[in-house]
Parts: structure tokens; C-alpha cells; sequence
């Protein structure tokens, strides 16, 4: 899989380059918005990961020239970090959206995810039964009523609700949510889920945040040897 990172910052660039190379990509770096684009344009790269603000043009720029080409994934990585910024960036089309300070670990599952899931991008609304997860302005209803969620609490019903159906052992959950490696002896993901639950679930009458014994937890119909 090839890679092509846009970033003026030459520390972060050398960073990115060095990183995703020992993660088994190959990868070439761009410093500037005009470079970058041209490089994109030329070449054909698997995944483009994109800053915003950037000498000769910005990221906001280069985003509607790549998705005109249409065969590249697009992830922004940046210090932008307002609500606004990341509606922008998405409604521009990118695939998906990181902010600076960032976790190497986290970037790297963004990538595989996105690299898994091809050209198709992620939905932007999830609606399942009477609930209604709005992903660029993160907001979640259900029968109509908003339900205000923690940032950890929204990217855990994010994950559940994305993945509807399938049953999500608690270390993927941590591994997704967290950046963590699950610990048996932690309970922080069965402690998130009951809280998630007291909101999602309870003042409802449907549950849509199942138990599968042994395995974790799925969200959607009550699937078999669930609670």
C-alpha cells in the first residue's frame, strides 16, 4: 500500500515517513500544498494524509482537487481542532479525521480501517430502530430526544453503532476506544458500557446494547445467547 503524507512541520513529516515505513507502507512525504497536490494528482496513492494549513496551498484547497480524482482515501491530520474545522474537512469529502497531538498507534488503526474499507466512505447519519447517531456534529437522538454523551461515550457508541450485529470482544473495544491493550483485570470497558447504557438504553423501552457471554457486546436485535 502506498502513502502520501503532506506536512510542512519537518519534524512530524520525518516522523510520519519514518513510522508508517516500519508499519510495512510505502510512503513518500511532500512539504508543501502545491508539491502535495501534484504528487497526488500523478501518482496514484492508496491514501493521502493531509494537513491543513500548508505553504503555497492549504489542505481545505487540495481535498476537493482529490476527491475530483476519486480513487484515494483522505485522512486530515492536524492542529485544527474545532468542531467546525472537522465538519469542514469531512463535507469536504475526506475520509476521515485526526487532530494533532495524535496517538501513532490510533493513526496507524485509522489507516488499516480505512485501507479495509476501501473508496467507500463511512456514513454520516447511522439510524438503527428509534436512535439516530449524527457523526459530524455528534449528536445523538433517540424517539427524537437528544442524549448527551462524553467524547469516550460517543466513540464507544460510534464503534457499536458502526459495527451493528457483530459482537465486539472487549479488546477490540479497548483497543478502538481507548488505544489500550485489554487487561482482564481492568473493567473499564464493561463500567463504559454501563454507563452508556443508563443513557442509551434505559429510559427507553427497546434495548439495543446486548451482553454475548464470553465474547463482549453488540448492538442492534437481540442476536442469540445475548442479555
Amino acid at each position: 500500500m502506498k502513502i502520501l503524507v503532506i506536512e510542512d512541520d519537518p519534524k512530524t513529516g520525518d516522523y510520519l515517513k519514518k513510522g508508517l515505513r516500519e508499519s510495512g507502507y510505502t510512503v513518500d512525504l511532500s512539504r508543501t500544498g502545491t508539491d502535495g497536490l501534484q504528487m497526488a494528482l500523478n501518482n496514484a496513492y492508496d491514501l493521502v494524509v493531509l494537513d491543513v494549513t500548508l505553504p503555497g496551498i492549504d489542505g481545505w484547497q487540495i481535498m476537493p482537487a482529490l476527491r475530483e480524482k476519486g480513487d484515494v482515501r483522505v485522512l486530515f491530520l492536524t492542529a485544527r481542532d474545532q468542531l467546525s474545522d472537522r465538519i469542514r474537512g469531512l463535507e469536504l469529502g475526506a475520509d476521515d479525521y485526526l487532530v494533532k497531538p495524535f496517538s501513532f498507534t490510533e493513526l496507524v488503526l485509522r489507516i488499516r480501517t480505512l485501507l479495509r474499507r476501501g473508496v467507500a466512505r463511512e456514513a454520516d447519519v447511522y439510524e438503527v430502530a428509534d436512535l439516530k447517531l449524527d457523526v459530524l456534529r455528534r449528536k445523538v437522538t433517540r424517539e427524537g430526544n437528544e442524549i448527551a454523551l462524553t467524547n469516550k461515550e460517543f466513540l464507544l457508541l460510534h464503534l457499536l453503532v458502526r459495527r451493528q450485529g457483530e459482537a465486539l470482544t472487549r479488546t477490540l473495544i479497548a483497543s478502538e476506544v481507548w488505544n489500550m491493550n485489554f487487561d482482564s483485570d481492568t473493567n473499564v470497558v464493561d463500567v463504559a458500557i454501563k454507563r452508556l447504557r443508563a443513557k442509551v438504553d434505559r429510559p427507553f423501552a427497546k434495548p439495543l446494547i446486548h451482553t454475548v457471554r464470553s465474547v463482549g457486546y453488540v448492538f442492534g436485535d437481540v442476536p442469540e445467547d445475548t442479555e
